[in-house]
């Protein structure tokens, strides 16, 4: 689905492949220095306390939560800047790209590199050593990441429709609700191997988040029916 969404609407527009590559580089940047962060609390500590350990497990999780929504800002400001630029070199004075569609480019451009970043993880536990489920555990293990790493993108993206919504109105609250529902679902991870306990709380935001972005959006539930009954 992720990838439908990149051939779709994103891949014959050479100006949204290019926020959507920069989307993805401040994700990235903002996971290095999350990941810095937390390797130096790691190496300063004692790794044979495991309290602490899982401790600073959770504050690395929530702190990089806290560094993306960070960036996601810092994106938002660099391309009110570019949209400036932009009507001013235009002939007729307009942008050929709205805050809207690049609220939707930037939060696919943050999705894609979290998942391709969980999917390489994957991988590399793929390789072993090892079974999964060979102590008890569920055999699930790579099927389920599979669907939170698909939920997390949808995520990102309807999150970038939210949070650039609350930039550009001033609504607090909106940027808010983006950073606990991060919070919520980076959390939720914690529960594993009890997969229920991420993947439907996961899923019930991602509802609801693709539901408010619609409306946001300027989505109705008229606009919604003809597009399922294929009416224009």
């Amino acid at each position: 689905p992720a990838l439908g969404l990149f051939l779709f609407t994103i891949a014959r527009d050479p100006l949204r492949i290019i926020i959507l590559i920069a989307g993805a580089f401040f994700w990235l940047v903002s996971l290095l220095l999350s990941s810095l962060i937390w390797f130096i609390a790691v190496k300063a500590s004692d790794p044979k306390d495991e309290p602490l350990q899982k401790g600073l497990l959770i504050f690395g999780v929530m702190f990089s939560v806290l560094l993306q929504e960070a960036f996601r800002f810092l994106y938002y400001k660099l391309l009110r800047k570019a949209i400036e630029g932009l009507v001013a070199l235009s002939e007729d004075g307009c942008s050929p790209i709205s805050i809207q569609q690049m609220a939707y480019v930037a939060g696919v451009g943050f999705g894609l590199m979290s998942g391709a970043f969980s999917m390489i993880n994957l991988l590399a536990d793929a390789l072993g050593p090892g079974t999964v489920g060979i102590h008890g555990d569920s055999q699930l293990y790579f099927l389920t990441s599979a669907f939170m790493t698909m939920v997390l993108i949808f995520l990102h993206t309807f999150w970038g429709i939210l949070f650039f919504h609350g930039c550009e109105h001033r609504r607090w609250w909106e940027i808010t609700a983006v950073v606990v529902m991060h919070l919520a679902v980076s959390g939720s991870t914690f529960c594993n191997p009890l997969y229920v306990g991420s993947l439907v709380p996961s899923y019930l935001l991602m509802a609801a988040a693709a539901a408010w972005a619609y409306l946001l959006s300027g989505g109705s539930a008229q606009n919604l029916r003809r597009f399922l009954l294929c009416k224009s």
